[in-house]
Protein backbone atom coordinates (compact mmCIF):
# COMPACT_ATOMS: atom_id res chain seq x y z
CA UNK A 1 0.00 0.00 0.00
CA UNK A 2 2.90 2.50 0.90
CA UNK A 3 4.21 1.33 -2.51
CA UNK A 4 1.30 2.90 -4.45
CA UNK A 5 1.07 6.02 -2.27
CA UNK A 6 4.67 6.42 -3.80
CA UNK A 7 3.70 5.88 -6.76
CA UNK A 8 0.62 8.18 -6.83
CA UNK A 9 2.80 11.16 -5.05
CA UNK A 10 5.46 10.75 -7.59
CA UNK A 11 3.14 10.69 -10.91
CA UNK A 12 1.40 14.10 -9.73
CA UNK A 13 4.61 15.49 -8.54
CA UNK A 14 5.83 14.46 -12.13
CA UNK A 15 2.66 16.01 -13.38
CA UNK A 16 2.78 19.38 -11.47
CA UNK A 17 6.32 19.37 -12.90
CA UNK A 18 5.52 19.19 -16.61
CA UNK A 19 3.03 21.74 -16.14
CA UNK A 20 4.73 24.30 -14.92
CA UNK A 21 7.37 23.71 -17.04
CA UNK A 22 4.84 23.78 -19.77
CA UNK A 23 3.43 27.28 -18.81
CA UNK A 24 7.06 28.69 -18.54
CA UNK A 25 8.13 27.44 -22.15
CA UNK A 26 4.73 28.62 -23.64
CA UNK A 27 5.24 32.44 -25.47
CA UNK A 28 3.03 34.57 -24.19
CA UNK A 29 0.00 34.99 -26.56
CA UNK A 30 -0.31 38.83 -26.15
CA UNK A 31 3.24 38.99 -27.47
CA UNK A 32 3.09 40.20 -31.82
CA UNK A 33 5.05 37.74 -33.27
CA UNK A 34 5.66 39.37 -36.50
CA UNK A 35 7.59 42.60 -35.33
CA UNK A 36 11.65 43.19 -35.82
CA UNK A 37 13.44 41.19 -33.65
CA UNK A 38 16.96 41.51 -32.33
CA UNK A 39 18.37 43.51 -35.09
CA UNK A 40 15.22 46.00 -35.48
CA UNK A 41 15.11 45.29 -39.29
CA UNK A 42 11.44 43.81 -40.68
CA UNK A 43 12.17 40.04 -41.80
CA UNK A 44 11.58 39.68 -45.46
CA UNK A 45 9.51 36.67 -45.03
CA UNK A 46 8.35 34.43 -42.32
CA UNK A 47 10.59 32.83 -40.00
CA UNK A 48 8.84 29.05 -40.70
CA UNK A 49 9.42 29.88 -44.53
CA UNK A 50 12.85 30.33 -44.86
CA UNK A 51 13.70 26.70 -46.05
CA UNK A 52 13.00 25.24 -48.98
CA UNK A 53 12.45 21.80 -49.01
CA UNK A 54 15.39 20.86 -51.09
CA UNK A 55 17.18 21.11 -47.67
CA UNK A 56 15.54 18.40 -45.92
CA UNK A 57 16.15 16.43 -48.39
CA UNK A 58 20.14 16.75 -48.38
CA UNK A 59 19.63 16.84 -44.34
CA UNK A 60 18.03 13.42 -44.49
CA UNK A 61 21.01 12.06 -46.99
CA UNK A 62 23.49 13.49 -44.45
CA UNK A 63 22.11 11.22 -41.54
CA UNK A 64 22.31 8.67 -43.98
CA UNK A 65 25.67 8.84 -44.16
CA UNK A 66 26.54 9.98 -40.70
CA UNK A 67 24.72 6.72 -39.87
CA UNK A 68 26.33 4.85 -41.98
CA UNK A 69 29.96 6.21 -39.98
CA UNK A 70 28.47 5.45 -36.46
CA UNK A 71 28.10 1.74 -38.05
CA UNK A 72 31.74 1.20 -39.32
CA UNK A 73 33.08 2.65 -36.94
CA UNK A 74 32.94 -0.27 -34.44
CA UNK A 75 32.86 -2.48 -37.33
CA UNK A 76 36.41 -1.67 -38.28
CA UNK A 77 37.60 -2.31 -34.62
CA UNK A 78 36.11 -6.24 -35.13
CA UNK A 79 36.13 -6.96 -38.46
CA UNK A 80 39.56 -8.88 -38.43
CA UNK A 81 37.53 -11.28 -35.67
CA UNK A 82 34.95 -11.82 -37.46
CA UNK A 83 35.97 -12.52 -40.90
CA UNK A 84 35.01 -12.24 -44.35
CA UNK A 85 31.43 -12.71 -43.68
CA UNK A 86 31.32 -9.04 -42.06
CA UNK A 87 33.31 -7.84 -45.15
CA UNK A 88 30.32 -9.58 -47.10
CA UNK A 89 27.42 -7.55 -44.93
CA UNK A 90 29.39 -4.22 -45.03
CA UNK A 91 29.79 -4.39 -48.81
CA UNK A 92 25.91 -5.64 -48.83
CA UNK A 93 25.59 -2.38 -46.65
CA UNK A 94 27.15 0.16 -48.39
CA UNK A 95 25.23 -1.20 -51.55
CA UNK A 96 22.11 -0.20 -49.83
CA UNK A 97 23.29 3.14 -49.42
CA UNK A 98 24.58 3.59 -52.61
CA UNK A 99 20.86 2.55 -53.76
CA UNK A 100 19.76 5.26 -51.69
CA UNK A 101 22.10 7.71 -52.51
CA UNK A 102 21.07 6.70 -56.68
CA UNK A 103 17.19 7.06 -55.53
CA UNK A 104 18.35 10.89 -53.88
CA UNK A 105 19.90 11.80 -56.91
CA UNK A 106 17.23 11.30 -59.53
CA UNK A 107 14.77 12.59 -56.94
CA UNK A 108 17.07 15.79 -57.53
CA UNK A 109 18.08 16.08 -53.80
CA UNK A 110 21.74 16.89 -55.31
CA UNK A 111 20.65 19.92 -57.58
CA UNK A 112 21.06 23.27 -55.80
CA UNK A 113 19.98 25.54 -58.49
Amino acid sequence: MVALATLLVMTGAGLATLGALHRAATPDPSVPTVLPHASGRVPPQHALSRYHVRWYTASVVFLAFDVEMLFMYPWAVVVADLGAGAVVEMFVFLAVLLAAVAWARREGAFGWA
